[in-house]
């Protein structure tokens, strides 16, 4: 099997931090149906597990430090050092200096100019999220900002991305990385969306951005993608989440929840339209 990789500047993995991480490990199992593997040796200040779906790597669930449970997304890098440098000459401020994680990579925290956070992670033997866009698993993030023109303006000298108004929504491009997936783990990439008439340059697409609301503080959201939003809707409320709101697009079914913990995030059903 491919390893699944992640050039420079393209978001590789999500983690959650949260009070109570078995209650957090019990809520996802049940929705997502992951399995958790703890990495961090016993004694340990806090816990840090590894959810995998079949196997596969999906995202992390760690002991919340501070503050409210929350997603986090982390974009790949070369050198955590050398890019948290970048990062602060383009106008990011610090939170957490870069430091290692076991043997798993190099990570550091950060907040754009807006103050949404972000993480980097130099990879070594963790490679990043291994499975993604399939039911249960990690399908895009989302910068929700109050200034997207000041977001972009920060984010391309940053990580060299490209944004494009697309009609339904500002699409975030890494470029050159549909010819990595086309090389790597998903050779059809092209011909796959060719079918579905995805917009041009979509096989770039690493996130997207959009405006937050007025009491909305800015944020990366996480979105999974799932089979069935209402039944995924039924099964959050099942085990003790909220659901916030549902909306239907030309080419989704969405849901906003709350975790029971108070983590949101996004279902995404992808309902492409009809050829």
């Amino acid at each position: 099997m491919t390893a699944r990789t992640y050039p420079q500047g393209v978001p590789c993995w999500i983690d959650t931090e949260q009070p109570d991480v078995e209650a957090a490990v019990e809520f996802y199992a049940g929705l997502f149906g992951w399995t958790c593997e703890d990495v961090l040796p016993p004694g340990a200040p806090g816990r840090y597990l590894i959810a995998k779906l079949d196997g596969q790597d999906v995202g992390g669930i760690g002991s919340a430090q501070e503050g409210a449970a929350v997603w986090s997304t982390y974009v790949a890098v070369d050198d955590a050092d050398a890019a948290v440098q970048r990062l602060v000459d383009a106008g990011a401020t610090v939170r957490a200096a870069a430091a290692d994680a076991g043997e798993g990579g190099r990570s550091a925290v950060l907040t754009d100019p807006e103050g949404a956070e972000f993480r980097i992670w130099q990879a070594r033997r963790r490679l990043g999220a291994q499975v993604a866009n399939l039911p249960g698993a990690w399908n895009f993030s989302d910068l929700h900002t109050p200034d997207p023109g000041a977001a972009i303006a920060f984010y391309e000298q940053a990580f060299g991305w490209q944004v494009d108004d697309i009609g339904f929504g500002m699409m975030i491009r890494r470029p050159g990385y549909g010819d990595h997936l086309d090389a790597t783990v998903d050779p059809g990439i092209r011909a796959r969306q060719s079918v579905l008439a995805a917009p041009p340059g979509f096989e770039d697409a690493i996130a997207w951005i959009a405006s937050a609301a007025p009491d909305e503080p800015p944020h990366w959201h996480v979105s999974f993608t799932v089979a069935d939003r209402d039944r995924t809707v039924v099964d959050a409320e099942r085990l003790g989440a909220k659901v916030l709101s549902e909306s239907d697009t030309q080419w989704t079914r969405t849901a906003l929840i709350r975790d029971p913990q108070g983590a949101e995030f996004t279902a995404s059903e992808f309902t492409p339209p009809a050829a």
